[in-house]
């Protein structure tokens, strides 16, 4: 039975098979029979990777972080996480600059200390959804929807269809007007600046 730590690109935790190439944490998410009871317990939202240092830590243990999957970091980025500053120090130094590049009205210095990353990017997840009446302009790596239940990747131009196990073209997809966009709107500059996202395989032209 999966443990229902899989994050989509809404934020949400669901029960899959599927693994994920990234790791990451939001606090300890559990109860005192280790079922999810809450959707977070802390601001700092973090996107690991899968192996560091031969550590190991129990998935849904009562008192310790509860441990995340996602499919990339595309999808981490849409559900409101940044990368690690130890496990991920490169990617999260580039992720600060970078940002800080996009967002010089929120981030202070050009190289911002993590709190004010999170303080951020919690303000956004929590606050009002962006809304656009076109994709014309989306950078690669912004996820939008126009329902609770499908999200789409824009990739080269393309909409393709978040599934836990990779992506489905929709190439052809017509969307209905407004789009929410997913993303982030710190982090939709950022991808704007080039921050180069890295996105699950069946993303990638073959």
């Amino acid at each position: 039975m999966p443990h229902q730590n899989r994050v989509t690109p809404f934020g949400e935790l669901i029960a899959t098979p599927e693994r994920g190439t990234l790791y990451g944490n939001r606090g300890c998410l559990v109860d005192r029979e280790g079922k999810i009871a809450r959707p977070f317990k802390e601001i700092r939202w973090i996107i690991c990777v899968l192996d560091f240092k031969g550590r190991r830590h129990p998935m849904m243990e009562p008192g310790r972080y509860t441990g995340l999957f996602f499919l990339d970091e595309a999808t981490a980025f849409a559900a409101g996480h940044r990368p690690c500053a130890e496990c991920q120090r490169e990617r999260f130094e580039l992720f600060c600059s970078r940002w800080a590049k996009a967002n010089p009205e929120h981030a202070q210095y050009a190289k911002p200390l993590a709190p004010v990353i999170d303080t951020v990017l919690h303000r956004e997840r929590m606050g009002a959804a962006n809304y656009r009446d076109s994709i014309k302009g989306l950078p690669n790596g912004v996820f939008v929807a126009e329902n609770e239940t499908d999200a789409y990747l824009m990739q080269d131009g393309k909409a393709l269809r978040w599934t836990p196990g990779g992506y489905i073209s929709a190439e052809q997809k017509e969307f209905g007007f407004p789009l929410r966009i997913l993303t982030p709107a710190s982090i939709v500059r950022m991808l704007a600046d080039g921050y180069p996202v890295t996105v699950h395989h069946l993303a990638l032209p073959r």
